[in-house]
């Protein structure tokens, strides 16, 4: 965002403290979620990670773990995401390759392999499939002797922001949309500890989008959410409190830490204005990653300092969880020892700055504060006009997200190419080191050792009883305002596949065709 003036005083901010600072813990939210913040517990360190097979995948995060991690994250990989089993033809090529497998609850059950599901946070980002890997995870925890109220976690489960600027959906909108509902359902009548979704912006910022769309295009789908569970019968009160956010940080520092705040603001003013909403189910918490889209296969190491900025950004913008980037991912799956120092620069963060030790510090500086009205009033300008329009699936059918992000990406690299934006060693600083080689895993041996798996589960199961619960899923489906959970998690059990699963929804629903 471009900065107006060269210095701000005491006429650039005309808000009033109270009804737009307010106190740490209270509505609006401007200066953080609670009371002490960080004072009394700190974000939790949730580093994303998924590659190869569930056996692999679990090495790394007990390796993360013992290096002091506090909560797990897990990328799937594209077969995954897309509903498809490794051993199937569309799977060709892909298996484990942008994450880790997951076919069966088995696969799941490697995955967490010697950790306690009720002692650890789990974070999936995964979105099409996200009911079938919740039932997978409490079906695991079942098999710990896990209750369901003490399973803690986040699932992704943003259908919306896949067909805006990622991809990976199955099934035409409006199943896809009562999917999210159910589990809004279910996670709120079983009483869980558990997030029903991340409502991201984070791949639409590193689709191209500018900070202000960030907040606005996320907060349209979140209001889309919203109707939608209560269209289900679910009562605001009973969900919005778990409702969780994503948002990206990149390297501007001032207008991050603003875009924060704003959001916190926007989102408390929108609830109480739309919805009524109580103080606890107006509060915005969200988790942040460090911008992928701003590292560099160009003298990586930069990015360990870009990566520190981020962070830092989204601990003065008081983030609720933080992923840091490895300085070695614009070359290839991250290194363990890249891994461990991306850990490590939130642990000196939280241990060696002393930002911990105040809620909001920047609270108050005239800049901070305008910049902070500015961000809110561009967003909600844009979050009212998709409302206007009929909302965020009419948004999306008629192209205003993705063309308003093409808009800004195009925009954006222009300026680059221009050197109106400067991208150390890319555009400037330039050295013409070569960019150095990162070895790969051996795919095509995991994958075919993930395609023995599936042949072995299928060869062991009870097939009968599989067979019956994918006939009781279809019925289901076919039956509007059905409960699906419940059957998708009795399939589940019987050991049918995710593949199988998704196969039985995709027969019913059909799928979506992005033309």
């Amino acid at each position: 965002m471009t900065k107006d003036k060269a210095y701000y005083g005491p006429a650039d901010w005309r808000g009033d403290p109270a009804r737009d600072l307010g106190m740490p813990g209270e509505p609006p939210f401007t200066r953080g979620v609670y009371p002490t913040m960080y004072r009394g517990k700190l974000w939790t360190m949730r580093q994303y990670a998924g590659f190869g097979t569930a056996g692999e995948t679990n090495a790394r995060f007990h390796h993360l773990l013992d290096a002091g991690q506090t909560g797990l994250s897990v990328a799937f990989d594209l077969p995954t995401q897309m509903g498809y089993d490794s051993d199937h033809r569309m799977a060709e090529g892909e298996v484990g390759r942008a994450g880790v497998a997951i076919d069966s609850v088995e696969d799941l059950e490697r995955l967490f392999h010697g950790i306690p599901l009720d002692r650890v946070s789990t974070s999936m980002t995964i979105n099409a499939t996200a009911a079938i890997l919740l039932a997978m995870y409490i079906a695991v925890g079942e098999e710990q002797g896990v209750p369901l109220t003490k399973l803690q976690g986040t699932l992704q489960n943003d259908i919306l922001k896949e067909y805006i600027a990622r991809g990976t959906y199955i099934y035409p909108p409006e199943p896809s949309l009562r999917l999210v509902a159910d589990i809004f359902r279910f996670t709120a009548r079983a009483k869980m500890s558990f997030n029903p979704i991340s409502i991201s912006g984070y791949h639409m910022r590193e689709a191209g989008a500018t900070a202000v769309q960030e907040i606005a295009f996320t907060f349209a789908n979140a209001l889309e959410y919203v109707r939608r569970a209560r269209a289900a019968g679910v009562a605001v009160e009973d969900f919005a409190p778990r409702l969780s956010f994503f948002f990206a940080a990149y390297t501007d520092l001032f207008e991050e830490i603003a875009k924060f705040r704003a959001a916190r603001r926007l989102w408390a003013r929108l609830m109480k204005e739309k919805h009524n909403a109580s103080d606890a189910a107006a509060r915005l918490r969200f988790h942040t990653q460090t911008g992928g889209a701003t590292l560099t296969a160009q003298q990586p190491l930069n990015n360990v300092v870009r990566v520190a900025i981020q962070a830092m950004a989204a601990v003065l913008g008081g983030t609720q969880s933080l992923h840091t980037n490895s300085y070695d991912e614009a070359l290839a799956l991250p290194t363990e020892l890249s891994s461990t120092l991306a850990l490590r620069t939130q642990q000196l963060l939280a241990s060696e700055t002393g930002v911990p030790d105040v809620v909001d510090p920047l609270g108050g500086s005239w800049y901070l504060e305008a910049l902070t009205d500015k961000l809110e009033a561009g967003a909600r300008q844009l979050v009212e006009e998709i409302e206007v329009g009929g909302g965020s699936v009419k948004a999306i059918e008629r192209g205003f997200f993705q063309e308003a992000i093409a808009r800004s990406a195009y925009e954006q690299q222009r300026e680059i190419e221009a050197g109106g934006q400067v991208v150390v060693g890319v555009n400037e600083y330039v050295t013409g080191e070569p960019i150095p080689p990162i070895p790969a895993p051996d795919y095509s041996k995991l994958a075919e050792a993930q395609r023995q798996r599936v042949a072995q589960l299928r060869e062991t199961r009870d097939g009968g009883r599989v067979k019956q619960a994918l006939r009781e899923l279809e019925v289901a489906a076919r039956a509007p305002g059905a409960p699906l959970m419940e059957p998708i998690l009795d399939a589940v059990r019987a050991r049918a596949t995710l593949g199988e699963i998704s196969d039985v929804l995709r027969a019913v629903w059909g799928v979506n065709d992005p033309r």
